[in-house]
């Protein structure tokens, strides 16, 4: 029983290890596939489709006939007087309930059916208004799909942020520790005083903390990322990054501005709203108009011993007007035109937005995109700048502080390197999703 158990143990260790150590390897665009199919926030924008779409199904099918069945079985507790109309001269023409007809108890069933012919065009501007709706509810789904986008983007220049440092880092860690070994040889051999091995030994210490931070940022980028693309959160992920930034030629700012207008989804939202709003004014209108309805039913009735009827189909034409809305439909109007005008000012507000947007994207693109050319150039001048003082600290014509010094700047300039090309990336990203061409832009293609 024990062995089982140990046994047992041991498996679900074992399992859980390998769990823990599962890899995969991630591109950005598989990221961004993932990113598209797990996002909470699309499952929302879909079933507002959903919504939308089954509010214009519900505004078509106001134009299909209502029918409707009723009936009822009464009883009657006092006797009601009874007064039929036979067109008969004799008698008085009927009975009363006290001395003749008794009535306990009677039956109706009623079938009726109704087709609007004209409303006042309130049908046709509900469906219009609903079109415009749904294809709002649409355009607001592309946009959350290019937010979504950028999310994936955001968290994967992340990923590659922290695990970039913790390779540079580590590297520098081990010529570290390799110089910390030759100087201790040195020292031991009275070539080197104390002080310079301590100076050393503290950067060493000092990049290994660097190294457990940078460690630590690294699992959290990579946690959420799996919360994000929907793995399991042991998941460790390997990112498949392309050497080569796309660095194609920008256009200009007023040419991001047109296309912005052209491709953003939101722009696209608030001017089928803007149409819904303006159809809502002429909805509104309609109630100044009377509906007319073709009209159509059968009734059958029966009182015991007293009155038996089937077969009573009728046809007509119904007119219905509420005079109220002479009076009432004023306001409706006026608070259609107040909600056209809400849209318009939002339209306005996003236009200036995204001009600011794109501006600032833009500006920060060129920004990024120079910095990696002045960071590539300080990767290898720094490289030089090590060799050369790495080699006069060997012939005594350098102090170790200055050994020390160019091998701090060697990894720090590493790493300003890595960290520019996503900051790059980013600032693409953020532009191209600025101008509303994030998810069809070759960018995402890597």
């Amino acid at each position: 029983m024990k062995r089982s158990i140990l046994w047992m143990v041991v498996m679900a260790g074992s399992f859980y290890s390998l769990q823990a150590q599962e890899k995969k390897a991630l591109t950005l665009r598989n990221a961004i596939e993932m990113g598209i199919s797990n996002s909470k926030q699309l499952k929302l924008s879909r079933a507002k489709i959903t919504e939308a779409s089954g509010a214009l199904q519900e505004a078509t099918e106001r134009k299909l006939p209502d029918f409707g069945i009723s009936g009822a079985g009464l009883y009657l507790p006092v006797n009601p007087n009874v007064d039929l109309k036979t067109g008969s001269s004799s008698g008085s023409g009927g009975s009363s309930g006290s001395g003749g007809i008794k009535v306990s108890s009677a039956f109706y069933g009623i079938a009726s059916i109704s087709l609007p012919v004209y409303a006042g065009g309130k049908v046709k501007y509900g469906i219009e208004s609903a079109k415009y709706l749904e294809e709002a509810a649409r355009a607001d789904a592309a946009n959350d799909t290019e937010s979504i986008i950028l999310n994936t983007v955001y968290a994967f220049a992340n990923l590659y942020r922290a695990s970039s440092s913790v390779d540079v880092v580590k590297e520098s860690l081990k010529q570290s520790q390799q110089r910390d070994t030759d100087l201790a040889h040195l020292e031991k051999n009275g070539l080197l005083a104390r002080n310079d091995l301590l100076k050393a030994q503290l950067v060493t210490s000092n990049i290994e903390l660097s190294l457990i931070d940078a460690e630590n940022n690294l699992r959290l980028a990579n946690a959420n990322m799996d919360i994000m693309l929907g793995l399991p959160e042991a998941t460790n992920l390997l990112l498949q990054i392309d050497t080569a930034l796309p660095m194609y030629d920008l256009k200009s700012i007023a040419e991001y501005e047109q296309l912005a207008i052209q491709n953003r989804k939101d722009v696209q939202a608030l001017a089928f709203r803007r149409k819904a709003a303006t159809t809502g004014i002429l909805a509104a209108k309609t109630d100044y108009y009377p509906g007319v309805a073709l009209t159509g039913g059968y009734i059958a009735a029966y009182v015991p011993g007293v009155l038996s009827i089937t077969n009573a189909i009728n046809i007509g034409v119904g007119v219905k007007y509420n005079l109220s809305s002479i009076w009432k439909t004023k306001s409706k109007i006026q608070q259609a035109e107040a909600r056209v005008q809400q849209v318009q000012a939002s339209e306005e507000l996003l236009n200036d937005n995204i001009r600011m947007q794109i501006n600032k994207a833009y500006q920060n693109c060129l920004l990024t995109r120079k910095k990696i050319g002045v960071y590539r150039s300080a990767v290898v001048q720094a490289d030089e700048n090590y060799r050369i003082t790495k080699n006069k600290y060997n012939n005594t014509l350098a102090t170790t502080t200055d050994l020390l010094e160019a091998e701090v700047s060697q990894m720090q300039s590493k790493l300003n390197y890595h960290l520019s090309r996503a900051d790059a990336e980013v600032a693409l990203a953020t532009l191209l999703q600025a101008v509303g061409i994030l998810q069809n832009d070759p960018f995402l293609k890597k």
